[in-house]
């Protein structure tokens, strides 16, 4: 079943903060440089007209030796339950991968200027895609509340 296939980075960020941390994303603003060198000029045309985005991205950062698949504790708090390695949203994953959904403040060229994207300086970009909210959940959602209470902060503003 395993099978690879190659993805390509098409734009960074650039900006924002450096070091990838837990919480206190709110406020935080970077750009997203998509590559002139690849791109025409009119790839970011329309963009402007969302107030969102979704980016998937690469956890370029996160130690590859760092990828435990067992179930664990989330942030290793021993008061939350042992979720196995699709109950996390984290870095550890297995192509590490991360989705992000991220407010669109401007658009200027190559550049997309973003707030609130947790992904760090540096880190690839390897989609961008406007965010419809037909395409947002359908029905009741439903939520571990150890992920409630983990994800307090998560957005705050420090």
């Amino acid at each position: 079943m395993a099978r690879k296939f190659e993805v390509e980075t098409i734009a960074r960020v650039v900006g924002g903060r450096v070091e990838p941390t837990d919480d206190y994303w709110g406020g935080t603003r970077a750009i997203i440089r998509v590559d002139e060198s690849r791109f025409p000029p009119e790839c970011t045309a329309g963009l402007d007209d969302f107030s969102h985005l979704e980016i998937l991205f690469r956890f370029h950062l996160t130690d590859p030796t760092d990828l435990n698949l067992a179930a664990r504790r989330p942030r290793d708090n021993p008061e939350w339950p042992e979720v196995g390695t699709f109950g996390h949203r984290n870095m550890r994953r297995v192509n590490w991968l991360g989705v992000s959904r991220c407010r669109l403040v401007d658009v200027d060229g190559y550049d997309l200027h973003v707030e609130e994207l947790d992904a760090v300086d540096g880190t690839p970009i390897l989609d961008i895609k406007p965010w419809f909210p037909e395409f947002g959940p359908r029905g009741e959602v439903r939520q571990a509340e150890w992920s409630r209470e983990m994800l307090t902060a998560y957005f705050a503003k420090r």
